[in-house]
Formats: C-alpha cells, sequence, structure tokens
C-alpha cells in the first residue's frame, strides 16, 4: 500500500524555482506549515525530480496555491520534466516575479509564500527544504486543488 492512500487528498501546489536563470515550475503535494513565528513552511521534493537541483543550488522557491480551475496545468506541470522543456510557456501559466527573492511565481495563483530555505533534510527518496516565508499573500479566496489518487482531484467549498 502507498502512504498516500491513507494522507490524501491533500492540498496540491504549484513550486516555482529558479537558479542559473532557469525557471521551473513542479507539481506538488507534500507540502506543510511548522511554525507560525517566525513563519516557517516546509516542501518535500523527490531525489529523482529535476526542481531539486534547483532549489538546492538556490536555496529559494515559491509555494503556489492553485484553484480548481488549474487542474488540466497540474496535471502538466506534474507529467513533464522542466529539464528541457519551459513548463510555464508549454502549460500556458503567466509569471511574475516575487519580491523578495529572485524566482517567479503564478500570477494567477490563489496565494502564495516565497520561501527561503534554512536547512534541508534527507528523507528517505526525498529531500525537505525548511524554509523561511519572507512574503505571504492571499489574493483571492477560490475552490482549491485537492489531489485524490492517479489524475484525480476534488475540491473545497470556498
Amino acid at each position: 500500500m502507498k502512504i498516500t492512500t491513507l494522507t490524501n487528498p491533500r492540498q496540491t501546489i504549484l513550486l516555482t524555482c529558479r537558479a542559473n536563470g532557469k525557471d521551473n515550475v513542479m507539481t506538488l503535494d507534500w507540502h506543510t506549515p511548522l511554525s507560525f513565528e517566525p513563519m516557517i513552511y516546509a516542501v518535500s521534493i523527490g531525489k529523482n525530480r529535476f526542481s531539486l537541483n534547483l532549489v538546492r543550488k538556490s536555496k529559494i522557491f515559491v509555494v503556489n496555491f492553485m484553484s480548481k480551475d488549474f487542474e488540466k496545468e497540474v496535471l502538466y506541470c506534474g507529467r513533464h520534466s522542466g529539464k528541457n522543456i519551459d513548463k510555464f510557456k508549454e502549460a500556458k501559466l503567466e509569471k511574475e516575479e516575487a519580491k523578495t527573492i529572485n524566482c517567479s511565481r503564478i500570477k494567477k495563483s490563489l496565494g502564495y509564500l516565497e520561501c527561503q530555505v534554512i536547512k534541508e533534510i534527507e528523507v528517505g527518496d526525498h529531500l525537505l527544504f525548511i524554509a523561511q516565508v519572507s512574503k505571504a499573500e492571499l489574493r483571492k479566496k477560490g475552490k482549491r486543488l485537492f489531489h485524490l489518487f492517479e489524475d484525480k482531484f476534488t475540491t473545497t467549498v470556498e
């Protein structure tokens, strides 16, 4: 049995990252708040993911909270590697510059967390990045995207 059989549904986010002038966006379910003060957030990224090395190198990322309207884009970003393609362009996701870190974020996200990595922990086949949030904003309310299994999602009430 997979652990996600018991732990899902989990809110799906799009994580944006940048290193050496390369922007990427990846789909991620494994993320969590850790502290109110200071505001600390963690994401768990698989060791085989292209974004892993971008985050390791730059020590920054943005957590983009997406609405149910972006299910198609979320699936695209989860199925394709950014190693040889521009997933922003291919998924038609408009990006904008973060305010406090040198990273892009998704313009039409419901909200976001701009994060600076303060610790990295190896946890089996993933790396856990613990980060201090330098800026957080809820832009608008909306039905958020929650991953059930495979390509199936659910949502919340607003």
